[in-house]
């Protein structure tokens, strides 16, 4: 279930952030420094320790692979151009990375409107299980029109909460709201796709008999 308004889910504790946390903290500031006088090496450092991460909220932010790519690069780039004057806190540069590519992302979906049309038809029968596969995409694809049409704060919210694992708190750090802000874009993200997917759901579901 998900967390209720304020809980860490297994992040830092009143005590503040453990060992992990702050030797990953000191590897980032430590590359930031090297990357800041041009060490181009320090900076693939760098990309490599993140890179995963700033692409995930990206693909799940746009539900495209190639913008989500140019979103991470762009993201990437703006760190190493402020690496040398970035100031990162106790959990390294993934917050301020988490932040940029997220403005990044609601930028792209403002900008962008997207209508995917397909007229193809299946010219053969297919197969039982092949009919499986092509519900379980069938209803990947409605889960991806519908988190497409929510409001890109409601979507930044709900992707950064449930796929990202990160607290209501955190969330409102990020998009510069207070927590009372993301838990009523949570609950109006998760309305509304409940309502969008509700037919869906039960047309899709696979009967074996």
């Amino acid at each position: 279930m998900p967390a209720r308004a304020g809980e860490q889910r297994g992040h830092p504790t009143e005590s503040g952030y453990g060992q992990a946390d702050a030797a990953a903290a000191a590897a980032d500031a430590s590359l930031l420094k090297l990357a800041g006088l041009g060490d181009a090496a320090a900076f693939r450092g760098l990309v490599e320790r993140h890179l995963p991460a700033v692409l995930a909220v990206a693909r799940r932010m746009l539900r495209d692979d190639a913008e989500a790519e140019d979103v991470a690069q762009e993201a990437l780039m703006r760190l190493w151009r402020v690496a040398a004057d970035l100031d990162i806190g106790p959990a390294g540069a993934r917050p301020w990375l988490r932040r940029v590519v997220s403005n990044l992302c609601i930028d792209r979906i403002r900008a962008v409107q997207r209508t995917e049309v397909t007229d193809e038809v299946p010219d053969a029968e297919t197969e039982a299980d092949q009919l499986r596969g092509l519900a379980e995409q069938d209803l990947s694809a409605h889960v991806d029109a519908a988190l497409k049409q929510l409001p890109e704060r409601q979507r930044l919210a709900l992707t950064l909460f449930h796929y990202e694992g990160l607290s209501q708190i955190e969330i409102g750090e990020i998009m510069g709201v207070s927590n009372e802000a993301v838990e009523s874009l949570l609950g109006r993200a998760r309305r509304a796709l409940k309502s969008a997917l509700k037919e869906n759901w039960r047309q899709l579901l696979w009967d074996p008999a």
